[in-house]
């Protein structure tokens, strides 16, 4: 592996899981995938850049910052990072099934032992790699420690919805935004919150702004503006920030995660649909 990342899942058509090695050297990206024949081979390769948002033509961000120099700062500051998202809209879904009125921490250890469990093991130079379980095995499980039932009967509704093809990542990419939110709060369990979730951090959509309660402490603070700016003001200012509205919002969010408690302010509660 050597200064690589590794990454093991289920491949999108879910015929089989990888694990996947990601390099850089550079401005040169190179891999290897492991655990899967040719036929998929390329599927996961790109399944894995996807996930880094890799799969995306990045050469019109820095102009982003030259136009907004706060944005160019938060660039230089971290080294044009892109949103690393979940492997697939898929995964998103069921993680945030799992992680309701639970802490991250709680959610990633049952996603992992979930994955040791009911998904394939990948070998890569020795050491083994769970994928989480794809759709038709998540499809078995009737119980597991901490996932209360009502979470199971709603995975395996997203489990179904994988399988139909609903939760693809290329299908929700080209769907108007409003249309793939509205389809995706048709699975039980997710309301807004969750799907933005899936659709941003899943689907991978560049260009485009949530209403998070996170950006608009960041833009207040950045911009120094007296007071949190409302949504339709948070939209204003991502203007200048096409077609990477949605790059530049997660450069936000992670400095103002970086920033101390008193500085950060309070989470402002948000209601959800059930």
């Amino acid at each position: 592996m050597g200064d690589g990342i590794v990454m093991a899942f289920p491949v999108e058509g879910w015929n089989t899981s990888a694990a996947v090695v990601v390099r850089q050297s550079g401005d040169t990206i190179t891999g290897d995938v492991h655990g899967i024949g040719d036929a998929n081979g390329e599927r996961a390769w790109q399944q894995a850049l996807a996930t880094l948002s890799l799969d995306v033509d990045g050469s019109g961000f820095p102009a982003v910052g030259r136009r907004d120099p706060i944005i160019g700062r938060l660039q230089a500051e971290y080294h044009y990072l892109r949103p690393v998202l979940f492997h697939s809209p898929y995964e998103a879904a069921c993680a945030f099934v799992i992680g309701h009125r639970i802490t991250i921490l709680q959610t990633r250890s049952i996603r992992q032992r979930m994955a040791e469990d009911f998904g394939a093991t990948i070998e890569v130079d020795g050491t083994a790699f769970h994928a989480f379980p794809d759709p038709q095995a998540l499809l078995r499980v009737e119980v597991f420690p901490g996932v209360a039932p009502v979470k199971i009967e709603r995975l395996h509704h997203v489990a179904r919805a994988a399988l139909e093809g609903t939760l693809d990542r290329a299908r929700l990419r080209s769907l108007p935004e409003a249309d793939a939110l509205t389809q995706l709060r048709t699975l039980p369990g997710i309301g807004e919150f969750f799907a933005q979730g899936i659709l941003m951090r899943g689907a991978g959509l560049v260009d485009a702004v949530t209403e998070d309660d996170l950006t608009p402490r960041a833009i207040q603070l950045l911009y120094r503006l007296a007071d949190r700016p409302e949504p339709a003001a948070v939209r204003k200012r991502a203007e200048a920030w096409r077609p990477y509205r949605m790059w530049a919002a997660v450069l936000l969010n992670i400095w103002v995660r970086s920033q101390p408690p008193e500085i950060r302010g309070p989470r402002q509660v948000r209601s959800r649909r059930k």
